[in-house]
């Protein structure tokens, strides 16, 4: 059942120390992303952070207080290094408890196996709602604007698909295009870019300037945005090149 208009974005982050050294390499990125996009929704930004307290709690305080849903990815275990839980409740000010429905799937799951340090799986923020887990049953959790997943890609990739299907709505038809303009060199242009962007604010603009491999120059300008913004700036940016007397090539 969808019970929420589909955002313009959503967030990521990532938490694990062993991605950042290099200890695993991370999948969740690549996915969210195909993901979002499959839904016609934009990755706004992703956070990569280690498994420290006040790291965690300080970005999930800025993610809170901003305006789309976010999906977080590891630290919700019942080992030492996983914070993520206690971060979370500090940055939403509410205490841990042990959630009730989460507990009767404990101990459904584990039986006499369901120990103490089992069930602080479900210790969760207060006022958390579930997110089900088809792995292996153990639920992450959300609150406020953020979902919380297990690191383990086999987990929280199904898990962010059950987030988005039951929900969000797909977003609106969105677009990239490019325009490469060879022999142009990004410079010249910055006075039309100025004006451009300003005058297309619901549009993300990008300048990639290059050497070919005849030590010439080349820059792709490219946009995206929503399927009619990104029509009638196309048109613009193209009148605007074709008025500086600067090639493009669509």
């Amino acid at each position: 059942m969808i019970t929420q208009p589909a955002p313009s974005a959503f967030g990521l982050i990532i938490v694990g120390g062993e991605i950042l050294d290099g200890r695993r390499q991370d999948s969740h990125f690549a996915f969210a992303r195909q993901l979002l996009h499959k839904n016609h929704l934009v990755l706004r930004y992703c956070l990569v952070l280690p498994d420290d307290f006040e790291i965690i709690e300080s970005h999930l305080r800025w993610t809170f207080a901003r305006p789309e849903p976010f999906f977080c990815c590891g630290g919700i275990g019942a080992t030492p290094d996983d914070l993520t839980r206690q971060a979370a409740a500090a940055a939403a000010g509410v205490p841990l408890e042990f959630h009730p429905e989460g507990v009767k799937i404990i101990t459904t799951r584990f039986g006499k196996g369901a120990t103490e340090a089992r069930l602080r799986l479900v210790e969760f923020p207060k006022g958390a709602a579930l997110v089900p887990n088809p792995f292996n049953q153990v639920p992450g959790f959300a609150i406020c604007n953020g979902y919380f997943l297990p690191g383990f890609p086999e987990m929280a990739q199904p898990m962010m698909e059950w987030v988005l299907a039951t929900h969000y709505g797909p977003g609106a038809e969105r677009r990239a295009v490019q325009l490469l303009l060879p022999g142009a060199r990004e410079g010249d242009l910055v006075p039309l870019m100025e004006t451009f962007v300003p005058a297309h604010p619901d549009l993300s603009f990008s300048s990639l300037p290059r050497f070919t491999e005849t030590g010439g120059t080349e820059v792709e300008l490219g946009l995206s945005g929503l399927a009619p913004a990104v029509e009638a700036g196309l048109s613009d940016l193209k009148a605007m090149l074709d008025k500086a007397r600067v090639k493009w090539v669509e």
